[in-house]
């Protein structure tokens, strides 16, 4: 069910990740999984284009889509949610940007970080200043600094944007750590905006749970959610906002077309088969991945130079890092998160450059990126791309 694609089947199907890139070069760049479309989205998008739909989408909420999505979740999560508050938006950070402009305060937004580039300035393009929540590096595990988040509201910040679960940190929060969040904002008055786009995608037993799925969260909190990650269909521009409360649902839904006008039919219809039809090909997944990991030592760490991941709450994490340093001796651990779109990999000390580089070194990435520098490696590739990237190293 799960085919992983050739060289040559992804230079034409990824045409960024792999069809920029020169036939020595392994790209693992871009948070693209390398493998060939879910059947059921397929044969969704075949028909689909076979009966011309390639005009404007259906102006609606909820509806069909809504029906989908609520469904997954329910299926996949647990998490109830009202199929007529789900509204479609491009693409999970439009969704992002949305909610700031509709639903925020002024204030400055808080972004914890390491954090997924394209996001980095989406406070500054609504207006906002963006404040950083920062992980230190050589923590031991990837955890929300609550008080400084505390700190940072009291100062004057008035939105978090949460990525639950986290790229790049690789972390599934569980339910008290997203207490303790909601806890802090209720305080100050504050919102939060979660994006949970990987949440599909978590391995090895961890448990997702939505924010809004916390007491108390549905009057300061929307998620924004899409199939797009899990089902590689992030080209065909369809994601989710969700809301819990009557009031956030009608600030959004009533909001100028031009300000969220722009998903595709192609999208809906992708979104539609994903969550309808596609658990069992993410079940199959999900298992080629755990499937694949490294033996682990009696201390919980995989071989050197080799991808590390642990037992629970996994989730692959996909995107690069500002910067890859080789990881210190000793890591791993409940810390070490590993999957299918990333890995955090240890590698030879010294950057050195090689054929695994893509238009970067992988040894430092643009200074555009400008989130702080860690110790992991993110490899946007499955585990077949991932040991060839290492032995390239070696």
């Amino acid at each position: 069910m799960i085919r992983d694609l050739t060289d040559d089947e992804a230079r034409r199907a990824l045409v960024l990740k792999w069809g920029m890139a020169d036939a020595d070069v392994l790209p693992a760049w871009v948070a693209e999984m390398d493998y060939a479309l879910a059947p059921p989205v397929a044969e969704a998008l075949t028909e689909a284009i076979a009966i011309g739909m390639t005009g404007y989408p259906r102006f609606e909420m909820g509806g069909e889509l809504g029906q989908a999505y609520a469904g997954f979740a329910r299926r996949q999560f647990g998490h109830e949610v009202d199929p007529e508050r789900v509204i479609p938006v491009v693409d999970v950070t439009a969704g992002v940007r949305v909610a700031l402009d509709v639903l925020s305060d002024p204030g400055p937004m808080v972004m914890p970080g390491p954090a997924y580039a394209p996001q980095l300035d989406v406070a500054q393009v609504t207006g906002r200043e963006r404040v950083d929540l920062l992980l230190d590096p050589d923590a031991e595990r990837a955890e929300l600094d609550l008080d400084r988040l505390d700190a940072l509201f009291a100062q004057g910040a008035r939105t978090l944007l949460l990525t639950q679960p986290h790229n790049p940190w690789g972390r599934v929060f569980t339910r008290q750590e997203l207490e303790g969040v909601r806890d802090v904002v209720v305080r100050h008055g504050a919102r939060v905006i979660s994006d949970e786009i990987h949440a599909p995608l978590v391995l090895g037993g961890g448990t997702h749970v939505s924010y809004l799925d916390i007491d108390g969260t549905a009057d300061h909190a929307v998620a924004v959610v899409a199939a797009s990650k899990a089902f590689n269909t992030a080209g065909l521009r369809c994601a989710q906002i969700i809301s819990a409360d009557a009031e956030t649902h009608r600030r959004l839904v009533d909001v100028p077309m031009v300000r969220n006008d722009s998903w595709s039919p192609l999208g809906v219809v992708a979104a539609i088969a994903a969550y309808t039809q596609g658990d069992a090909w993410l079940d199959a997944l999900r298992a080629a991945d755990l499937a694949a990991r490294p033996a682990r030592d009696p201390a919980g760490r995989a071989p050197a130079g080799r991808a590390d991941a642990t037992a629970r709450g996994d989730v692959p994490r996909q995107g690069r890092p500002a910067r890859l340093r080789p990881r210190r001796p000793g890591g791993g651990g409940e810390g070490a998160r590993a999957g299918l779109g990333l890995a955090r990999a240890r590698l030879p000390a010294g950057p050195r450059r090689t054929r695994a580089r893509q238009h970067r070194d992988l040894a430092g990435a643009p200074d555009g990126d400008r989130s702080p520098p860690g110790h992991l490696a993110n490899l946007a590739s499955p585990r077949r791309g991932h040991r060839r990237l290492l032995d390239s190293r070696a």
